[in-house]
């Protein structure tokens, strides 16, 4: 067990106007909830060690060098969570492994073909544990200054500024599009599945600094679940609304996400609209079908008896687009651990469809590339058990000046191919209107 850090409180200032410092040195993490009324900020960086993964194998990177190991790395970073347990309960993390679990991590939970093209080629895992943090609570106004060992620092690369990005590139064409739908409608009615996510791929270049875009990303895209992790190749900027799992004291919550409509341009259409969304037959039973499916991964890990669903059908409005919401939650059992129960959940059902383990066989054969970070998690492993993971949605990758994101929806038996493949533009929009916003700029 590792040894108690220390805690101080310091003067309310806003995370952002803090980011600057620490985007500036290594592997900087800002957990980042940008709609901020309520809940936790965190900013961090110069992690005293790295955890990152690429099929069975894993880099442990310390000051002292790296060691690699094989194995399964939901039980490696459990290993090396345990290693920095504390009990304290506080309300927000004393240390944190922060970082994500990439989509392609599902093959360590069934056995499942892996076809589809890895050509970004970042890792499965990665996370970076953090002795030092800095905490703002946003309902109380409150910033409080972790401080663990000393971190370790690594050479960061940055991008100069200037602007304009070129053109959007996907790995679908409207008709390509189309076509994997139907396919997957044929699954549906031959009853193989009841919906499955089906995504496309958007990629184009850049000439901002990571840090930039991501400030961009929050300003047009507001979202609870916000995230920016520097690993070094690459930083992944997420906008996230939707919430994998939030497990303090033992108690967990999953808010799976299903059925989108884009904002309307008055308050009287957006208003219809959104009244549209809660009427929606078909979106009401997305949801609960998904909602089913997490209250049967919760139950494999929760106390006998104490998974329940406590809102079922909510609409929630974002910048761009509202979205129908329910919460499922659960009590864990003594004997499980938050990689546990990570584990037992993912991928999350809300992304890949039901039943879960042929959706995502599905999935395999109808997108042309792996999905890598996105539809993973990304957020925080406290050291003292709190853990909180978005669903990692409206998720951009940059790798020097390459963008790569992805959006996908819900196929069901009465999807309409085009107005899934509006969906998806619509819930890229948030993504395209910081590009723009650079290219403004």
């Amino acid at each position: 067990m590792s040894h108690q850090p220390v805690v101080r409180k310091q003067p309310w200032t806003e995370p952002c106007d803090r980011f600057a410092e620490f985007a500036a040195k290594p592997h900087a993490v800002w957990l980042d909830t940008a709609t901020g009324t309520t809940g936790y900020s965190i900013l961090a960086a110069g992690p005293t060690k790295i955890i990152r993964s690429k099929g069975s194998h894993t880099d442990i990177i310390t000051p002292a060098g790296t060691t690699k190991v094989k194995g399964n790395p939901f039980d490696i970073l459990s290993e090396h969570l345990a290693l920095q347990q504390r009990d304290a309960s506080t309300d927000f993390p004393l240390g944190a492994a922060i970082g994500y679990f990439g989509y392609d991590l599902k093959n360590f939970v069934e056995k499942l073909p892996a076809k589809a093209v890895d050509d970004i080629g970042l890792p499965d895992c990665w996370f970076g544990f953090y002795d030092d943090l800095l905490v703002f609570d946003h309902a109380r106004k409150e910033v409080w200054e972790v401080v663990g060992e000393q971190g370790f620092c690594r050479t960061s690369k940055h991008i100069p500024p200037t602007s304009l990005p070129r053109d959007l590139r996907s790995n679908f064409t409207r008709d390509s599009y189309r076509t994997a739908i139907l396919r997957a409608k044929q699954y549906i009615a031959a009853g193989d599945i009841y919906q499955v996510n089906l995504s496309q791929r958007f990629q184009c270049e850049v000439d901002a600094a990571p840090p930039e875009l991501y400030r961009a990303l929050r300003e047009s895209n507001p979202a609870p679940y916000c995230a920016y992790i520097d690993i070094g190749e690459a930083q992944i900027l997420s906008s996230s609304p939707e919430c994998f799992l939030n497990i303090r004291d033992r108690h967990v919550v999953t808010r799976p996400i299903k059925g989108t409509r884009p904002r309307g341009a008055t308050s009287g259409e957006d208003a219809r609209i959104a009244a549209e969304l809660l009427a929606s037959s078909k979106d009401n039973a997305e949801l609960v079908m998904i909602t089913d499916l997490e209250r049967n991964d919760l139950g494999r890990v929760c106390e006998f008896g104490s998974v329940h669903v406590s809102e079922l059908l909510r609409v929630e409005t974002y910048a761009t687009v509202h979205h129908l919401v329910s919460t499922v939650e659960g009590r864990l059992r003594s004997d499980v651990s938050p990689v546990d129960c990570v584990r037992a959940c993912f991928p999350g059902g809300s992304i890949t469809g039901a039943p879960k383990i042929r959706a995502m066989e599905i999935i395999d054969e109808l997108e042309p590339h792996a999905r890598g970070v996105y539809t993973g998690a990304i957020g925080f492993l406290g050291y003292n058990g709190l853990t909180h993971l978005n669903v990692a949605i409206r998720t951009v990758v940059q790798q020097g000046r390459e963008l790569t994101f992805h959006a996908g929806g819900g196929i069901v038996a009465d999807s309409e191919p085009d107005a899934e493949y509006a969906e998806t533009l619509a819930k890229a929009q948030g993504i395209l209107n910081a590009i723009d916003k650079l290219r403004l700029r």
